[in-house]
């Protein structure tokens, strides 16, 4: 399996334009995806509000998901691929682990404080790397790594307040820390490796089984039986609708996310969910006049700019690899084999 993951999309065209081209699409999908992601989670946390079932809020996005891209697959927009039994295995799987990371994400802010949780899940883009490193072999350049350490600190700076948490809160923390890194690195691989999947296809196979597993977590977990009675005495047509805005605004999220992990790569996208992470800092700062320490100032300019620093290395790594080929290419162009 080579070891290549490439993090930034190149044109199969030569030439500096075809270049720029490619990386324009790549931050304009970033930015969308910057947008869609604010926009569901503080959404979400107007919604969970006053509908306190985060399963059953989360069965709500994944059936938002199986319609949508029913929708679009009777429209002809994309079309299945055969899959072995081995390859429905794998997609099986992947929505137990998007399932399970959410299922663990959640118990573990029970026995963690928020700034904890938050801190923790901000060393997802470390995971990603020793996932890279590990299972794909692949090798990153020293100034990556460099670049990443602000990445993470500064959300430990902008999040700093109570850092209390069990011993099974750590554990479950962590855990759920590394299975979004596996998740993200898993979303690329399924559309990059051999599957090679669209990203509305892989939201199409996904979303049933993840809306599925999400009824049984909200059946065992009480949340279905508590459903019942907050829809006799709660439930009205307004929240319907912002119910509805909710998944249709996580369904839109699922499929720029998907695309743009396909174009950007996960360790990109495991930074830019820390960078968004400081974003809905500011916005919270901006519009709920929250209070800010110089340690959490500290901590969003860091983040922010650590962000850009690791932008700009992905950038050249990127550029002197497209002209190393590009070299090699020309030299194969001008040689010429002698026959005897």
């Amino acid at each position: 399996m080579s070891s290549e993951l490439p993090i930034l999309p190149i044109h199969s065209g030569p030439g500096p334009d075809g270049q720029q081209d490619s990386l324009r699409v790549k931050y304009q999908w970033l930015a969308v995806y910057f947008f869609f992601n604010l926009a569901l989670t503080l959404y979400n946390k107007a919604v969970l509000g006053n509908f306190p079932f985060p399963y059953i809020l989360t069965g709500i996005h994944t059936l938002c998901g199986t319609i949508g891209c029913l929708y679009f697959y009777m429209k002809g927009t994309f079309t299945l691929t055969s899959l072995s039994d081995r390859e429905n295995v794998t997609l099986f799987m992947f929505s137990l682990l998007y399932t399970i990371n959410i299922a663990i994400s959640n118990v573990s802010l029970n026995l963690v404080t928020v700034p904890f949780h938050q801190i923790v899940r901000a060393m997802t883009p470390f995971f990603t790397v020793v996932i890279y490193v590990i299972g794909y072999r692949k090798v990153y350049s020293i100034m990556t790594y460099v670049s990443l350490i602000p990445v993470v600190a500064g959300v430990g700076f902008a999040t700093a307040g109570d850092y209390y948490f069990t011993p099974m809160g750590f554990i479950l923390t962590l855990l759920g820390a590394f299975l979004a890194a596996l998740k993200t690195v898993a979303t690329n691989r399924i559309q990059t490796g051999r599957l090679r999947l669209s990203p509305l296809e892989l939201l199409f196979r996904m979303s049933p089984l993840a809306f599925a597993q999400c009824l049984i977590y909200a059946y065992f977990t009480g949340e279905a039986a508590s459903l019942r009675d907050y829809w006799h005495s709660s439930m009205t047509t307004s929240m319907m609708l912002k119910l509805l805005l909710n998944g249709a605004i996580a369904f839109g999220l699922n499929v720029v996310s998907f695309t743009a992990n396909k174009k950007t790569g996960a360790l990109t996208m495991t930074v830019a969910a820390n960078v968004k992470q400081i974003l809905t800092i500011v916005l919270a700062i901006m519009f709920f006049h929250l209070a800010v320490t110089p340690m959490n100032a500290i901590g969003i300019i860091l983040t922010l700019t650590g962000g850009a620093w690791y932008a700009k290395v992905e950038l050249e790594n990127k550029q002197r690899n497209t002209s190393t080929a590009a070299t090699h290419r020309h030299k194969d162009k001008g040689t010429v084999t002698f026959k005897a």
